[in-house]
């Protein structure tokens, strides 16, 4: 079985700004440079079309192939919208999807900040179906914006 052997998590002054959550499959916290199924760790950010902040570090001990392995996984990244990776298993890409969690394959060399901003440009100019499916389920990051000009009134 994985064994998480460390996890970092953030704390923030508080904001209530609404963030999708997206893993990254990273050995340094700068590239994008793992496997999903053998990632040593993955960093998960908080990001908006305006935002990004680094959420949660999960560091993984025993990197056993098993299916275990990969359960382990996804209940970790359960509250994700996304995971990039340099590749991903047919199993894995099969579990993330039931899941609700869009594999993301990335090039050699691609950092974590490139992404970031790509997906803060495509939430900016309009998100793709599967982002586009991702802000539904989690709820519209306007939201309020819309309410307010609405004359909502809390």
């Amino acid at each position: 079985m994985t064994e998480v052997t460390r996890q970092l998590r953030v704390l923030d002054d508080g904001d209530d700004i609404a963030m999708l959550r997206v893993a990254f499959a990273t050995s340094d916290r700068k590239m994008i440079n793992q496997h999903f199924g053998s990632a040593s760790s993955f960093a998960i950010y908080g990001v908006n079309p305006e935002d990004s902040r680094l959420l949660t570090v999960i560091e993984f001990g025993d990197l056993t192939h098993d299916e275990d392995k990969l359960a382990a996984k996804l209940e970790l990244l359960k509250d994700c919208i996304a995971v990039y990776c340099r590749a991903c298993g047919a199993s894995a890409v099969r579990q993330l999807l039931t899941q609700g969690i869009q594999p993301v394959k990335v090039s050699e060399g691609a950092t974590i900040e490139e992404m970031i901003s790509a997906l803060q440009d495509e939430l900016r100019s309009g998100p793709s179906s599967w982002l586009a499916k991702a802000i539904q389920r989690n709820g519209d990051l306007g939201r309020f914006d819309a309410m307010e000009s609405e004359g909502w009134i809390e």
